[in-house]
């Protein structure tokens, strides 16, 4: 079983956005049963909120199913706990390796690291702009996917 571990910096846009796409993403290959997917906060800010409406607004567009959703942050015990911890920008990847020390089992990438297009997803929470996350999320995902389904 793969466990994987979006984060973001609050937990309620970019990675919750990721989760629910490569769930669906996984749902839709047949491939529940080998994979285990969450998300998760690399600050203390948005603890316990839900996802930002801007986030659901794109999921349903896409038809793309949720749940209740309660912003939770990244813990050091993460680390041991899932195979891939994937953050959406530089700035997650620094938080996240100060959450969790060294990444000695090369576990932490940038999601957009699985494309030919290696840069950070923009926060959608400053840009305003949820329509250009979901994208890139979405094309970070399936590449991810794809990486994971020819290991």
């Amino acid at each position: 079983m793969q466990k994987i571990l979006f984060v973001c910096l609050g937990n309620i846009c970019r990675s919750p956005m990721a989760e629910y796409i490569f769930k669906d993403l996984v749902a839709k290959n047949g491939q529940e049963k080998n994979f285990y997917i969450s998300s998760a906060a690399t600050s203390t800010e948005e603890i316990g909120n839900d996802m930002h409406y801007g986030a659901k607004e794109k999921l349903i567009e896409r038809n793309i199913p949720f749940g209740k959703h309660s912003a939770k942050q990244l813990k050091r015990e993460d680390y041991d706990k899932y195979d891939y911890i994937i953050g959406m920008d530089n700035s997650n990847i620094v938080r996240i390796k100060s959450i969790v020390g060294a990444d000695t089992k090369h576990k932490i990438y940038k999601l957009l690291d699985f494309t030919n297009d290696k840069r950070d997803i923009e926060d959608p929470w400053y840009t305003g702009n949820f329509t250009k996350a979901f994208e890139d999320i979405l094309k970070g995902c399936i590449a991810l996917y794809n990486y994971i389904a020819k290991e």
